[in-house]
């Protein structure tokens, strides 16, 4: 798990930043940076540089390796306190609250503005960086990807989808986003994985969910990823969110990852209330329901 820097963050100087910025740039080029290469990344002499390294050590910012040569790389605690300067200067936030939930590619907290704001950290390669890799269509193509570049371009697709998806689509609401890092509307519900709904609400809020999937789609997206973890019911309906791995529909598996969408569905719904929800629903025709507009209920798709 991945510590909490927004405490840290009125104790760090300028002159940090910029040691953590030109660890950074660095990163764009090498796994880790040498350390007679940073004052020239970070625009600092060497002499300041020594001092800021050993600061931003104390504080777990960057970690040092010493095989071969001297080298350094940001941890994920310094690529955080980066994003989360960027958005003070830019008055998206004002703090950092308690953690709202805790992912293997993902950590969520509470964000001080305003009005109720979440504060999304994309984690996708910490601690299963191959895999992850191998399975994002947009790493799979480069020879040379950092954990940190992965993160990035997570929460980069992550933003672009949601933006194009709001209002329409019941998303969160995109607000800012940096770096690895987005901040959202926070949005009421409970993930349907934990929601009690009474048997005669299921396929209600399942037709609702595959709906959202029917407007996702007219607006250009599958989401690719669908399952009982990434839905939120509430009173006032659901909402459809952890949009990193989506794609836009002319993507050359998109097909594929819709039917995958609804099956996943499926089997939730169909393995916790299997009297309410047909059995042995055509996947493949509410597939084409979907991209064709014209999915009203899966009632239409099997018999109970």
């Amino acid at each position: 798990m991945v510590r909490n820097v927004a405490g840290d963050m009125a104790e760090l100087d300028p002159e940090d930043f910029y040691l953590l910025s030109g660890v950074e740039q660095g990163m764009r080029f090498s796994e880790w940076v040498r350390r007679d290469k940073i004052p020239d990344y970070a625009d600092l002499t060497r002499e300041e540089v020594d001092y800021r390294i050993d600061r931003c050590l104390d504080r777990e910012l960057i970690e040092r390796k010493t095989i071969q040569y001297e080298g350094y790389q940001l941890t994920f605690e310094g690529y955080d306190a980066l994003a989360l300067r960027t958005f003070s200067e830019r008055e998206t936030i004002d703090g950092v609250g308690s953690p709202l939930g805790f992912g293997k590619e993902g950590d969520v907290y509470e964000a001080q503005s305003f009005k109720p704001l979440a504060l999304k950290y994309h984690r996708e390669g910490y601690t299963n960086f191959r895999e992850v890799n191998r399975e994002r269509e947009y790493t799979a193509d480069r020879d040379h990807v950092s954990w940190l570049y992965t993160a990035r371009k997570a929460a980069e697709r992550e933003y672009e989808a949601m933006e194009a998806l709001y209002p329409d689509v019941s998303v969160p609401r995109p607000v800012d986003h940096n770096r690895h890092a987005i901040v959202m509307d926070k949005f009421e519900g409970v993930e349907l994985a934990r929601a009690k709904l009474d048997p005669e609400q299921a396929i209600g809020v399942l037709d609702l969910v595959l709906r959202e999937l029917v407007t996702a789609y007219d607006h250009g997206w599958v989401h690719a990823d669908m399952s009982e973890h990434n839905v939120a019911v509430a009173e006032s309906g659901v909402t459809i969110f952890d949009w990193p791995q989506a794609v836009p529909v002319d993507h050359e598996n998109a097909r594929e990852f819709l039917e995958r969408d609804v099956g996943n569905l499926l089997r939730y719904f169909g393995r916790k209330y299997p009297h309410e929800v047909p059995r042995d629903a055509d996947i493949e025709g509410i597939a084409d329901a979907i991209v064709d507009g014209s999915f009203a209920t899966i009632r239409a798709f099997g018999e109970k």
